[in-house]
């Protein structure tokens, strides 16, 4: 059986704010469809109400509900005594998914700039027998070097892409 959710307050400017953030075609979906949750709640709305209209669960309702009633105070201070940008900054930051814990990583930062600096090296430097590199034979380098221990072609890979610009005029490593 539900319990009683909790009553949300919004000042004038906080409601301005959200339903901007609703309209906005530039706000995150998550955040637009949080902030639809906290209008419709202002609007005195029940939990089942609100996720039927929204399309997602009660659960989650009330788990924004909450969360804006206990931020509540700390918008207050920040419309009061900051710059009217800082307002909507804190709501979307509210608003927002909180960092998800997850695997650390790997491999450091130190390491992925070594091997991104191998891999601008020659291969011929390296007494290599290839004139461009794969990411198979720049993982047998980095691993002999002891930049790492170990390391796959495919991670190899997916470091170049993501460090590649937009300005490179070719790609770092031989297609296959």
């Amino acid at each position: 059986m539900p319990g009683k959710a909790a009553k949300v307050i919004v000042t004038e400017r906080q409601l301005a704010t959200l339903k901007t953030m609703v309209g906005s075609s530039t706000c995150p979906q998550g955040v637009a469809q949080r902030a639809r949750m906290i209008v419709l709640a202002f609007e005195g709305n029940t939990n089942e109400s609100i996720a039927e209209k929204i399309k997602c669960e009660r659960h989650m309702v009330g788990v924004w509900r909450r969360r804006w009633v206990r931020a509540f105070q700390r918008l207050v201070l920040v419309e009061c005594g900051e710059k009217n940008s800082a307002l909507p900054r804190a709501i979307e930051r509210l608003l927002s998914d909180s960092p998800r814990r997850g695997w650390a990583g790997k491999f450091s930062a130190e390491q992925v700039a070594q091997i991104i600096a191998v891999a601008c090296e020659p291969p011929e430097k390296c007494e290599r027998p290839v004139t461009h590199w794969t990411p198979r034979e720049l993982a047998d380098e980095v691993k002999k070097r002891g930049i790492v221990a170990s390391i796959s072609a495919r991670q190899i890979g997916r470091f170049l892409k993501g460090g590649r610009t937009q300005a490179a005029s070719k790609p770092l490593l031989a297609e296959r």
